[in-house]
């Protein structure tokens, strides 16, 4: 498969960011073609079980009353989803996730919770905020979705809702393909482990910052991509 051609793309927006215990609120798949066209879309909106804590529902716009009054049962929602994921990853089609690790392990989270199978490699993941730190690995600022769409001229215009934001991700993972093509113009499934590396790398970085730049001595950065490892009860 080249590197220009059909891309789908996964969001989650969620309870919280923490992946052991943060629950799906509303979630798309969409599949784009090489044109960043988006040719079909799956949009989730599923009630979480739990309350939605105010601070989550400021940022996508989805509170506890209307998640219960228009969402799905979670277990079916979750169900759902990774069915459709497994559907596109058996047709070989690469999945761009922004921040990979945070989407795909709590989706596996979510499937552990309610007894389903999880997505399970091989599987080819594009991650843009991994390559884009490979790539571009000095440039200041955020690296946020918001602002990385607009340095790549991908319009983002409703930010924090599901189905924008994996649209937004396959452009500008697409963006990244076109501008850095001497560097990512390689089979997927090698830079599907490239980005392993990478993200590795970015943590072991990251953790070094942490401890000798802000003092915080026992600070672990964790380097497993594209999925985290289930703890260990």
């Amino acid at each position: 498969m080249s590197n220009s051609g059909t891309l789908a793309t996964f969001d989650l927006e969620t309870t919280g960011v923490d992946v052991e215990t943060s629950r799906i609120v509303s979630a798309c798949i969409a599949i784009v073609d090489s044109a960043g066209v988006v040719i079909s879309r799956w949009d989730w909106l599923a009630d979480p079980g739990v309350e939605i804590p105010e601070g989550a529902a400021a940022i996508h716009g989805i509170s506890t009353e209307r998640a219960r009054a228009e969402g799905r049962e979670a277990a079916i929602v979750v169900a759902e989803i990774a069915q459709t994921l497994k559907v596109t990853c058996a047709l070989g089609i690469p999945l761009v996730v922004y921040n990979a690790p945070y989407d795909l392990s709590l989706l596996d989270r979510e499937c552990r919770r309610y007894s389903i199978d999880s997505l399970l490699e091989p599987y080819v993941v594009i991650d843009p905020l991994v390559i884009d730190k490979a790539v571009d690995r000095y440039r200041r600022g955020k690296r946020t979705l918001e602002v990385t769409s607009g340095l790549y001229g991908v319009s983002l215009d409703d930010a924090h809702d599901a189905g924008s934001d994996a649209i937004a991700a396959a452009r500008v993972a697409q963006a990244l393909l076109v501008k850095f093509t001497d560097e990512l113009s390689i089979p997927f499934s090698e830079l599907h482990d490239r980005q392993r590396q990478w993200y590795a790398d970015q943590a072991a970085s990251f953790q070094d910052y942490m401890r000798s730049s802000k003092g915080d001595h026992s600070f672990v950065a964790n380097g497993e991509w594209p999925v985290r490892s289930f703890p260990q009860q």
